[in-house]
């Protein structure tokens, strides 16, 4: 089954002009060198010809990027972490999720047990069971932990290291987005075998604490092995072009607005009828 990926957001915490920088990526004339905040989205035709949709976490940039993608409505979300980068555009869920609501009740949110905590102290007005703020968002929490199912299509979680902190990446079909991240356990290589498209977190050249440098995330794309393997959440180290020129053509930078075809893998019709 085909459908979508779209970068709605390759870059870091800051973004891509980062305030009050005047470097040569910041003042560049280069629209890919213009990064939001990192997110995905991703589309395919389901078995009643209806458009599904669903993102990868809803930063603070959302409203912007879901209003340059044409979003009418949305199936589900899933989180990777609770940093605000990732989790301060959920409140702008609120009009899609009128819309979502009318159709097939509220969009599911799909987090770990500590990224629901941090979500549920930040939309208390949302998510308390006192809550009577009158256009929350229609929204519904549900744990990652054991994997999602978003209408065909299944996500399984790839725990990942940010630093100290454990986030999620996902695997969904024959892709894997992995954000933020900075070292891989051996036990999610498992969950990244035979790859076609590999999205994956390639800060700068520098070392970093909590993200991998480029050389780390072509490292690990060598050893994956996708047919092909985008960088996200980049710093305003690293222009476009000039990265690209000096990577090999099966890894590249990304940029926001690319839109790459995908093979998203349905899920079993034995699970589908249980």
């Amino acid at each position: 089954m085909q459908g979508t990926l779209t970068f709605l957001g390759t870059g870091t915490s800051m973004g891509v002009p980062t305030l009050g920088c005047e470097c040569r990526v910041c003042t560049s004339t280069d629209p890919r060198d213009v990064r939001l905040r990192p997110s995905i989205l991703l589309r395919w035709p389901g078995h009643d010809a209806a458009e599904r949709t669903v993102l990868i976490d809803t930063g603070p940039d959302f409203r912007e990027q879901a209003m340059r993608a044409g979003l009418k409505r949305v199936d589900a979300v899933l989180y990777t972490h609770s940093h605000a980068d990732h989790i301060l555009g959920l409140d702008d869920l609120r009009p899609l999720s009128f819309v979502t609501f009318r159709q097939s009740g509220p969009i599911p949110l799909y987090a770990t047990t500590e990224t629901r905590a941090v979500l549920e102290r930040i939309y208390s007005y949302t998510f308390s069971p006192d809550a009577k703020y009158p256009t929350r968002a229609k929204v519904a929490l549900h744990n990652v932990e054991g994997g999602a199912r978003v209408h065909e299509v299944s996500f399984t979680p790839v725990p990942v290291f940010h630093g100290e902190m454990q986030i999620t990446g996902y695997r969904f079909g024959s892709v894997a987005y992995l954000t933020d991240v900075s070292s891989i356990p051996e036990s999610s290589f498992e969950l990244l075998e035979g790859l076609d498209v590999l999205v994956i977190a390639a800060l700068r050249h520098q070392p970093h604490p909590s993200h991998a440098t480029v050389d780390q995330a072509v490292r690990w794309a060598n050893r994956i092995g996708a047919r092909q393997t985008w960088f996200t959440h980049i710093s305003h180290d690293l222009g476009h072009a000039e990265t690209n020129a000096n990577l090999p053509e099966d890894i590249q930078l990304a940029h926001d607005g690319l839109v790459v075809p995908i093979q998203l893998l349905p899920v079993q019709l034995e699970e589908t009828r249980g």
